[in-house]
């Protein structure tokens, strides 16, 4: 499976799991702390070939698409569930600790945020509230899975909202992944 974009990754280990997984190239951003230098060969790269970020599903994951989101416009996304992502003796997480078709899989699905002005087809924080997806015990499982089904990445209570509009999920979307979320959980 070759890759056209230039998928950007945090680490030499990432990019090793990637070049195992698929023929792409990447761009390594060292940790959470990208530099402007490594912002404008992001940028450049998305200008030339288009971006896929795809970085580990943790804080510095999402605190890294963050930064890119502000600064590259247009950028496609890549992710990967928590549970795909941990290493064999369970003491790591991250994208280099993931299983070559797991990574193939979520590039499958990238997904590429549209900036548009919100639709009346909006979900609305009380949706969230309803579904159990904030200000709910179970809500932070119940958003990391909401996360997994859509295949939009964990988010917390704050972000989902931002990040349903980001991926434009609709009304149908959402309300098929919460009737399976619903019906894994009566399953369980």
């Amino acid at each position: 499976m070759q890759i056209k974009e230039i998928i950007v990754v945090e680490g030499k280990d990432d990019t090793t799991a990637i070049k195992r997984a698929v023929q792409a190239d990447t761009i390594e951003t060292n940790g959470s702390a990208i530099s402007e230098e490594t912002l404008k060969r992001i940028q450049h790269a998305q200008d030339k070939r288009g971006v896929i970020v795809f970085t580990d599903p943790d804080y510095p994951g999402r605190r890294i698409r963050s930064i890119i989101e502000e600064h590259v416009k247009g950028v496609k996304h890549a992710f990967l569930p928590k549970a795909k992502t941990i290493a064999k003796n369970g003491k790591g997480l991250g994208i280099e600790h993931a299983a070559d078709e797991d990574i193939r899989e979520a590039l499958q699905h990238v997904y590429t945020p549209n900036e548009v002005e919100p639709t009346t087809d909006d979900i609305t924080l009380e949706d969230l509230m309803t579904a159990h997806l904030i200000g709910h015990p179970r809500a932070k499982t119940r958003r990391d899975r909401l996360g997994e089904i859509l295949n939009i990445g964990a988010t917390n209570g704050k972000q989902l909202h931002k990040r349903l509009k980001m991926f434009q999920i609709s009304e149908k979307q959402f309300g098929a992944a919460i009737a399976q979320l619903d019906q894994e959980e009566n399953d369980a």
